[in-house]
């Protein structure tokens, strides 16, 4: 068991952080034995955790979002996920299977550490980490899709006012769009090409989402690129 950095020293995403036991804290992950950094920052090394302190800006939660987060660990009767917040947030047995946790309970069965999921936040505790649902709608694991990722902040100008931005992009590819609040976006479409021209709408919504007239160019946008496809 060993730390691979100095403590606060600064990390970015994919570092290997720590191999052997350890919880993996605030903006990391377990796979195979080893906890990876999945933001820039600063490691720190705790009492049985490590995290990493964003140095990045980011999603703030709030009771009512709808999330997609990965699973990164798994606790006694609950999931970690993280949803690109400050904290990772917690998804408990009840909140996601309608059963109470059990011993005999195998987690992995239903949600193991890897896996991606929609899901809503129902509450914040005292330390203000995220509580999660999967229950009901379309929320639960996903199985199939591309994540694409966007600043937070700027996620309202990809639904556009009552949703017109993001009604017309459906109308206009056919795609499937889910919009976490917290700057993930998964997207099903029928063939790989409309995929690449949703992640290209979404890059050109970032980089002018400071301007007017935005809906009106990002249709003439996907019009241009279906007339290239077809010629």
């Amino acid at each position: 068991m060993s730390a691979y950095f100095e403590n606060r020293a600064i990390v970015v995403p994919g570092d290997i952080l720590y191999e052997g036991r350890i919880r993996a804290g605030n903006n990391t992950y377990r796979m195979g034995g080893r906890v990876y950094a999945t933001h820039i920052g600063l490691v720190e090394y705790g009492r049985g955790v490590v995290s990493v302190i964003a140095l990045e800006a980011g999603y703030m939660p709030m009771v009512g979002d709808i999330v997609i987060g990965y699973v990164v660990d798994i606790d006694v009767g609950q999931w970690i996920v993280d949803i690109n917040a400050p904290m990772n947030a917690i998804l408990k047995v009840p909140d996601a299977m309608e059963v109470p946790f059990t011993p005999e309970l195998v987690m992995t069965d239903f949600l193991d550490i890897g896996d991606t999921i929609v899901a809503k936040v129902v509450d914040l505790d005292r330390r203000r980490t995220p509580i999660l649902s999967i229950l009901g709608g379309e929320l639960g694991k996903v199985d199939e899709g591309l994540i694409v990722e966007m600043t937070p902040s700027k996620v309202p100008r990809l639904i556009g006012k009552k949703g017109s931005m993001v009604s017309m992009i459906l109308k206009e590819t056919g795609c499937k769009l889910v919009i976490g609040e917290n700057g993930r976006i998964l997207i099903q479409c029928a063939d790989r090409e409309d995929e690449e021209l949703i992640v290209n709408i979404i890059r050109k919504i970032e980089r002018e989402a400071h301007t007017t007239g935005l809906t009106n160019r990002v249709h003439e946008y996907i019009m241009r690129m279906r007339g290239v496809r077809n010629e």
